[in-house]
């Protein structure tokens, strides 16, 4: 047996103070109560005349000197190692992500796995030997970190596990469930304890390895709607105009109401009344006039569970024109695609690019293979530069379209079904892009980003296709310009996700030169960032907290935009097990008690011998 509280046993000093009242000459008022019963046969006999007498076998005493010792074992809390507890090396996760924030439980998820954790920690076993147990403790939030490495220390596991803070970002359970499964990989005796609501969380990797993990589930219910995405356009009808995409999504069972708000720069510009089907996404569309650069945010009004998903923002830039220069032997189709693809864009035509004087912001290469190649952002139709791909370059004929990722911005609303390619060049699939749309032999269509050069290849040739016959060859081609824009990459990097570092090339914004950037967070903190002179991008990490972020660079003052926006973290049904690879689960459990405590069995006992002396008064008296 081991005590939690062994301090208590201070308390068993007073057993001799009561056997000490009971060898004290008595002077006292005759008062018959349950308590006195026992003493009546004492009563009769002569009082000692010294100030001590003699002591005499009495009930009474060995009462109250067992339920004196019972309420001191009850104090100290006497426990006995239990089979759940017998793991070496306990590595425990605290899930921090957004969903965490729900208050389907009391105060809110998180402070629910907290509560969970520091009761684990309380019954691991510290005392000296081989039975001696450790805790590591890790938090998934914003970024999966080591919060305490292994130890016995209750104090400094307490500690850890208090300290952590819940994120406004998405999951990385599966970042710190990599590290768990490395620490516990050669050790029989360790248990992985992840304390989650189980959103977001992909274990396919882990099907082949023996991780040995308990999951203990929080959470109860998923009310919920949320903002789970958020786009910004010119306005097709009116240039002018900006139009403000979104999804709203209903995780609930049952229908629900909502009024969306849109306001720029904290002016309120647009509202809307929606109505939300059960467990359904609702597109909406808002327009409003925008005059200068500044902030769209979009918010929803009514209680949830879980109001991180409640509001969104993004930076918004004034369209600037794109110019963009089109290298062909003749593609009719293609040009008139380009007319099409920005209601601001300026085209110019040419057979070759010879000229780096010629600037554009993309250049368009159709079939022809350029005197020199452009440094800026480059389509590619049916050729390549010769440090795109990994010599030889190859040729296959009639090949098939057997899949194509129509999750990525350049596929959106674009289909490849029923599309006959004459002849692709064979390649194979670089580091620095993605593949788009495969064929069994070899991709078709590769983006990604060279150096800071953003690449489209289509590695076929348009015309001896039936693609440009197809409504998705000019949806392609306005996405590719829209992707290609450097003015949309420059949007892109004042929007990120929550968790996502701050990366800001200063040659681009004024930076260089100077010793320091001013960072002001979403609640109005300010930090310091060091610069020196070998310094080309500022880095800065520490965005869990989704708002408006601003920077200071000497008379430049950048807005940058972080949000949650992940139907992941906002459908916040917790999960009875997780799926670990296509045939194994792991089904949620109750915490585990790795010690079995038994003060209230002492206190029970205690209990009992006073009501053993009321029954033994009254049994006497009637």
């Amino acid at each position: 047996m081991n005590f939690l509280a062994p301090a208590a046993f201070a308390f068993a000093a007073t057993l001799p103070v009561v056997v000490l009242f009971y060898l004290l000459k008595r002077k006292r008022v005759v008062r018959v109560v349950p308590s006195t019963l026992l003493w009546q046969r004492f009563l009769a006999e002569t009082q000692a005349s010294a100030p001590l007498q003699r002591l005499r076998r009495n009930w009474l005493l060995w009462f109250q000197l067992l339920l004196l010792a019972l309420m001191i074992l009850a104090l100290t809390r006497p426990y006995f190692s239990g089979q759940a507890g017998e793991a070496g090396l306990q590595v425990l996760i605290l899930d921090a992500s957004a969903s965490m924030q729900s208050t389907d439980v009391t105060p809110s998820r998180f402070e629910a796995a907290r509560a969970g954790a520091l009761k684990l920690v309380d019954g691991l076993k510290t005392g000296f030997g081989e039975r001696n147990q450790q805790m590591l403790v890790m938090v998934a939030g914003a970024n999966a970190e080591v919060r305490q490495s292994a130890t016995s220390e209750k104090a400094a596991l307490r500690r850890a596990i208090t300290e952590a803070q819940v994120t406004d970002s998405t999951t990385r359970l599966a970042e710190a469930l990599r590290v768990a499964e490395t620490l516990t990989r050669d050790r029989a005796d360790a248990e992985v304890h992840l304390f989650s609501d189980g959103a977001g969380i992909d274990l396919s990797e882990f099907a082949a390895k023996e991780l040995r993990l308990v999951y203990h589930r929080v959470g109860v219910r998923s009310e919920n709607a949320g903002i789970v995405a958020m786009d910004v356009k010119a306005n097709p009808e009116n240039p002018a105009q900006r139009a403000v995409f979104a999804a709203i999504a209903n995780y609930s069972s049952a229908a629900r109401e909502v009024r969306v708000e849109l306001l720029f720069d904290g002016e309120l510009r647009e509202t809307r009344n929606l109505s939300l089907g059960p467990t359904n996404t609702t597109p909406v569309a808002l327009v409003t006039a925008q005059d200068r650069d500044g902030v769209f945010t979009l918010r929803l009004t009514g209680k949830d569970d879980l109001p991180a998903d409640d509001e969104a923002r993004l930076v918004s830039l004034l369209p600037q024109p794109v110019h963009v220069l089109l290298v062909t032997k003749g593609n009719r189709f293609l040009e008139k695609a380009l007319k099409a693809a920005a209601p601001n864009l300026e085209l110019a035509v040419v057979s070759d690019y010879t000229d780096l004087a010629t600037k554009a912001d993309v250049y368009v290469l159709d079939d022809v293979a350029p005197t020199r190649w452009p440094e800026g952002n480059v389509l590619a139709l049916n050729v390549a530069a010769t440090n795109w791909f990994a010599a030889p370059v190859g040729e296959i004929e009639n090949p098939a379209i057997v899949d194509w990722r129509n999750t990525h911005p350049l596929l959106r609303f674009v289909t490849f079904d029923n599309v006959q390619i004459a002849r692709a060049m064979a390649v194979k699939p670089p580091t620095w892009g993605v593949s788009l749309v495969d064929s069994p032999q070899s991709p078709l269509i590769v983006a990604g980003e060279l150096g800071r050069q953003r690449i489209v290849w289509v590695g076929f040739d348009a015309l001896q296709s039936t693609w440009p016959l197809r409504i998705g060859f000019p949806i392609f081609v306005a996405n590719a310009i829209d992707w290609l824009n450097p003015a949309t990459a420059k949007a892109e990097l004042f929007s990120l996700r929550a968790g996502e570092a701050i990366r800001l090339p200063l040659g681009d914004f004024g930076g260089t030169g100077l010793t320091s950037a001013k960072l002001t967070r979403p609640d109005g903190s300010e930090r310091v960032v060091k610069l020196d002179a070998q310094t080309r991008e500022l880095v800065f990490g520490e965005t869990s907290r989704q708002g408006v972020y601003r920077v200071t660079l000497g008379t430049n003052r950048l807005t940058f935009a972080s949000n949650l926006l992940d139907s992941q973290e906002s459908n916040i049904r917790p999960r009875d097990s997780l799926q670990v690879g296509k045939y194994t689960e792991v089904t949620a459990t109750r915490q585990k008690r790795a010690d079995l405590e038994y003060w209230r069995w002492f206190a029970l006992g205690a209990l009992a011998v006073m009501m053993l002396e009321w029954w033994w008064y009254h049994r006497r008296t009637a």
